[in-house]
């Protein structure tokens, strides 16, 4: 069978969207090719090494019948830009030499953020004359401009534009997770074969939703970052006079905040579970009833995987980010849309919720469960991908 591997900044025990899907995509391809990845020593999202990886400088394990080659890293969740970087380099350094010297196979996936990471494998597998499968997910530094955590004609700004052209000028093919990426690719690189790839998940089974009386529950679960905007949320979702309560599941940099701020304000109904196991999380959701998505801005480029996560588990959706995920989600009938960054907008669509009560919840999950049988399939996408040559 022929081999493919796959380099990420992450992957399973790590938590978040990002590992998830990389490992979905691993999981898949294994259907049809030999697959390994490498990435960085577990992590993440408590930036510092999990304890069966402590005191190692790289370890080889077989998870589902996938290869995962863990390298060195500093690990690091810090907001200090400058941490982060390093946290970044250390491993890059480790994978440049790794993919310069060690054996490969013919075809490499390479995930695309981080730019650093992305730049250092393309840059690797460009000498080594490798097929260069560059997967985009996000689009930077453009998304960095956006969440204001760059500043446009900076020199990190113009050094990051200076990777991004290098990584799409030199991969053979791009893999994009929306239009938009594809269309700012393709005004990089006129003529570059690149191709749409969603986010998919393959859920075999959906929620076996228990009902219940009472509270209608909206829950956000993942990466409590600053592109998530989370902490925001809570202190300006108005769900007073409501029959909703917010629930929170997740890691990362706003999560003291985040703690500290649902501790002073228990008049608002909301509820921080911390980090919980991906098998335990979906078992708890099946007594939830609505799933928020956010976006602290409008992110051109992005769409959250968690669409067509929970659309394949029948869960309906509260979409706050703007862009084509917006689309997608009215487009689709998946739950409600309000304007991203307007909270007087996102208030009164949550009172139309409350008003409407739960009653309507429960065939509306099985309407969102058959749109997303039917439209995020990711056993097509994978095969008419393959029979078009690009993997």
């Amino acid at each position: 069978m022929e081999e493919i591997l796959i380099v990420s900044n992450y992957y399973p025990p790590e938590k978040g969207a990002a590992a998830n899907r990389i490992e979905q995509m691993a999981l898949k391809l294994s259907q049809h090719y030999e697959v390994s990845v490498i990435c960085p020593l577990g992590n993440y999202p408590e930036g510092r090494l999990f304890e069966q990886y402590r005191g190692k400088f790289s370890v080889t394990e077989n998870q589902k019948n996938v290869i995962v080659k863990r390298l060195w890293i500093y690990p690091s969740n810090s907001k200090n830009i400058a941490k982060r970087l390093l946290s970044i380099q250390s491993f890059s350094s480790v994978l440049f030499l790794r993919l310069l010297f060690g054996q490969l196979p013919k075809k490499v996936i390479v995930q695309s953020p981080p730019l650093l990471l992305s730049f250092i494998a393309v840059l690797a597998l460009k000498i080594r004359g490798r097929k260069i499968i560059l997967n985009v997910s996000d689009l930077w530094p453009m998304a960095a401009l956006e969440l204001k955590v760059m500043r446009h004609g900076s020199f990190s700004h113009k050094f990051a534009l200076f990777l991004e052209r290098f990584i799409y000028r030199n991969a053979d093919v791009v893999l994009g997770q929306s239009e938009e990426i594809l269309t700012h690719v393709r005004e990089i690189v006129a003529n570059k074969h690149a191709h749409l790839y969603r986010n998919f998940p393959d859920h075999t089974e959906a929620f076996q939703f228990r009902e219940s009386d009472g509270k209608i529950k909206l829950f956000y679960a993942g990466l409590l970052g600053v592109a998530q905007g989370v902490l925001e949320s809570c202190q300006k979702m108005d769900l007073a006079g409501t029959n909703i309560e917010f629930h929170i599941f997740g890691d990362g940099a706003e999560k003291s905040d985040i703690e500290k701020y649902i501790a002073n304000h228990p008049e608002k109904n909301i509820v921080f579970h911390g980090m919980v196991d991906r098998k335990v999380l979906h078992k708890k959701l099946e007594e939830f009833d609505i799933a928020y998505v956010p976006l602290a801005t409008r992110i051109y480029g992005s769409v959250p995987s968690k669409i067509f996560e929970y659309g394949a588990l029948g869960m309906p959706i509260l979409y706050f980010g703007g862009g084509e995920g917006e689309d997608i989600v009215r487009e689709n009938d998946l739950g409600w849309v309000a304007s991203v960054e307007n909270f007087e907008e996102l208030n009164a669509v949550l009172k139309v919720i409350s008003d409407n009560g739960k009653s309507g919840l429960s065939p509306m999950k099985l309407r969102v469960l058959e749109t997303a049988k039917r439209r995020f399939n990711l056993d097509s996408q994978l095969q008419k991908l393959i029979s078009e040559g690009v993997f």
